[in-house]
């Protein structure tokens, strides 16, 4: 069941000159009617993810891929 739940998320892929990410988005948005809010919400909450990430041992065992 959680292989069909995954399916129903939104994706939204990311690209600069040095970085493709594709994300999927498990927070519901919809509860925010304004369309900048949601926007904010949805920014802060991938600065956070962002954050969040640097601070984990994945993110340092991911920076030694190129070593």
């Amino acid at each position: 069941m959680d292989d069909l739940d995954n399916l129903l998320y939104p994706e939204i892929t990311l690209e600069t000159d040095d970085i493709v990410m594709t994300i999927s988005v498990k927070k519901d948005y919809s509860q925010i009617e304004d369309l900048d809010e949601r926007k904010e919400e949805f920014i802060n909450d991938l600065n956070d993810f962002i954050k969040e990430f640097s601070e984990t041992p994945e993110s340092q065992e991911f920076m030694e891929y190129f070593d």
